[in-house]
């Protein structure tokens, strides 16, 4: 593991190039970096006001960070020679690397680093808030502050729009990684996380290089109080295997990347006010919060808005106790109808100490409160009648030891300085309703399981289709109910094969990864006379049609070259995809947390005796799962999907079984 420390928190800084290194300069100084900044150039006598050194040998010691504005051929030459004489660490600035096809340039820039830390190349590079060390050639909108959050980002142009935000959010750190060529995004958020000064992470990730690193990393942050809330973008880029099965296409995009980062426990949103928000909570409030919320306002029709905007992020607001019933209407009188969220009116407007009784009464009762107010606008208004509902915000808060939200429906509705003294008090202001209710969501996020990792990746292979005949005698093998069935290269022996078998019967065309697609599917059949041969089919099977079925599910597992392996639950057939009801989940898992994920599907109710229907032998379903978890420990195979899977009142049946085998 490389040492980082020195190239984060310098106390001094080399600077090479021209124009780059200017601005690297001139935001040093603006600021208010304390250590030294040396510019390097051979030609120029000064370059940002300061006398330049005209080679590194020049320097009067090994610096412990330099940013590096120089070509990407010079830049090789300039990290070996900071290598040798002990320096800290470097960005590499300069692009035309692997992401330009020179591969081979990158790999000698690695190895001339040797045991230096380097960020990128292709790398804009990071930013110190902390202690105002920037080696960081362009503008930004941060501020110094003594304690915040750290961004780390695979986009340049992303984290600088980050830094602009006017939401109060104190920024400790700004990184980006580049082509990460040395660096990889776990080690340097780990190293900004090793700062005592940092109190959260936030991350827009285009890919995650090691899985397993990451895991170890979203574990020791939670350790910390530290928590992680991640964007990950890609998200509608097909898996290339998507043609081959349900299940790839089932899996792929961002539905492993989702799974994967509910299973270690960071917290994922989809825009960037959500990313600004959920940091906000996690530096005052730590890595989670619960999920019993409640929601005051002055307003109907506010009460009713964050009612109906919470719905869809499955935020249910539960009724205040009796007690807290008895109370609130001694409070607010026969009028106000008691409820969550609860409409306060007007009636204790301006009366301090009656809106902190209301507000402290009502958040007792639940883990987090939601309170609705816009402060006027300063530049127009007077907003001086809003400050006995805000503190009494706060007091509610310091009396419950609960979070109190204060949450503008609008997000221009906050002014920033007034976001920025409340969270300086431990108050966090969320800015815009919905994007609040997507952040506290996102804050609910809870931890992965202790030691969890993911089964190591490996490359991919070219894996062939195995018949479905050799498939179920595999799943047989290893425990998991077939239909009885028998298999021949011509429909003429099949039929004399198939006379032992019970009616109705199936007839399908072996070859095919998808049988339905390609008319290779009977069903039904009384017996196998005067059937027609199927275009295409290297062989035929015949088997017993399943009854007595509760439910038709698909559960697939495979390989992903990212995240080790992958487990989709779904319900049979195309429904899985018509209706975007699938359950991804990372494996090694568990029973339990496959009995979680089939609850998760809106289609459960069907599983579970739906207006009087039979229930599924779930405990079967789940066995399915573990004996096909069990069987991907053979490391030829690629992927196995059953669908469906017939789920009965007792047993589950594999109707269907296609495997991809490694067989080279």
């Amino acid at each position: 593991m490389l040492d980082l420390s020195r190239l984060l928190r310098p106390k001094s800084i080399a600077v090479l190039g021209s124009v780059w290194a200017e601005n690297v300069v001139a935001q040093c100084h603006k600021m208010g970096f304390s250590g030294d900044v040396w510019p390097v150039h051979p030609k120029k006598p000064r370059i940002g006001g300061l006398a330049t050194y005209a080679t590194l040998a020049d320097l009067p010691s090994a610096p412990d960070a330099v940013f590096i504005g120089v070509n990407r051929h010079a830049t090789v030459e300039v990290v070996a020679e900071l290598a040798a004489m002990g320096a800290g660490g470097a960005v590499c600035f300069a692009s035309g690397w692997t992401e330009a096809g020179e591969a081979g340039l990158q790999a000698d820039l690695v190895v001339a680093a040797g045991r230096m830390p380097i960020l990128g190349p292709n790398c804009y590079g990071v930013i110190n808030y902390l202690d105002g060390a920037l080696l960081w050639p362009d503008q930004h909108g941060g501020r110094r502050v003594q304690r915040g959050v750290a961004l780390l980002s695979q986009s340049s142009n992303i984290v600088i729009n980050l830094t602009m935000q006017a939401r109060g959010l104190p920024i400790a750190y700004v990184a980006c990684l580049g082509n990460a060529a040395q660096v990889g995004l776990a080690q340097l958020a780990g190293a900004l996380l090793a700062d005592e000064r940092v109190t959260a992470l936030g991350l827009y990730v285009e890919g995650i290089d090691d899985a397993v690193e990451f895991a170890a990393l979203a574990e020791a942050a939670r350790a910390a109080g530290k928590g992680i809330v991640c964007i990950k973008s890609g998200k509608t880029e097909a898996s290339r295997a998507a043609a081959a099965s349900h299940t790839a296409a089932l899996a792929g995009g961002g539905a492993a990347s989702a799974a994967f980062l509910q299973q270690v426990g960071v917290a994922e949103v989809r825009t960037l006010p959500e990313l600004v928000e959920t940091l906000k909570i996690f530096h005052t409030h730590g890595p989670q919060i619960g999920q019993r919320l409640c929601s005051l306002s002055c307003s109907g029709g506010e009460a009713g808005l964050v009612a109906d905007l919470a719905a869809p992020f499955g935020i249910d607001f539960a009724a205040p106790s009796q007690d807290q019933h008895a109370r609130l209407g001694e409070i607010l009188g026969p009028i106000v109808t008691i409820s969550n969220p609860l409409d306060y009116h007007t009636f204790i407007w301006g009366d301090g100490p009656r809106t902190t009784d209301v507000f402290a009464t009502m958040l007792a009762g639940y883990d987090a409160g939601i309170f609705i107010i816009d402060p006027p606008r300063p530049d127009l208004c007077d907003p001086s009648s809003f400050a006995p509902a805000l503190q009494a915000i706060e007091a509610a808060a310091a009396i419950t030891g609960k979070p109190a939200f204060a949450v503008a429906s609008l997000p221009e509705n906050f002014d920033e300085d007034l976001a920025i003294a409340m969270m300086a008090r431990a108050a966090v202001p969320l800015m815009g309703l919905e994007t609040a209710l997507g952040a506290l969501t996102a804050a609910q996020t809870p931890p992965g399981l202790a030691g969890w990792r993911p089964l190591p990746p490996r490359k991919p292979t070219r894996p062939a289709l195995m018949d479905e005949f050799a498939a179920k005698a595999l799943l047989a093998q290893a425990g998991l109910a077939v239909p009885r069935g028998v298999s021949a290269g011509d429909l003429g022996a099949l039929a004399g094969l198939a006379q032992s078998l019970t009616p109705p019967l199936a007839l399908k065309g072996l070859g095919f990864a998808h049988k339905s697609e390609n008319a290779a599917v009977r069903l039904g059949l009384a017996d196998l006379d005067g059937q027609a041969p199927m275009p295409g089919a290297t062989g035929y099977l015949a088997e017993e049609m399943v009854t007595g079925v509760v439910a038709e599910l698909l559960i697939g597992i495979r390989r992903d070259p990212i995240y080790g392996v992958t487990l989709t639950l779904g319900f049979g057939g195309v429904t899985a995809e018509l209706l975007a009801d699938t359950v991804t989940l990372i494996c090694p898992v568990t029973a339990p947390e496959v009995a979680a994920g089939l609850r998760r599907l809106r289609l459960w109710p069907l599983l579970d005796g739906y207006r009087g229907r039979p229930r599924a032998d779930v405990d079967a379903v789940l066995d399915v799962a573990m004996r096909l978890q069990g069987l991907m420990q053979d490391a030829s195979l690629e992927e196995i999907e059953i669908n469906p899977l017939m789920a009965r009142q007792s047993g589950a049946i594999a109707a269907d079984a296609v495997i991809w085998k490694d067989e080279t």
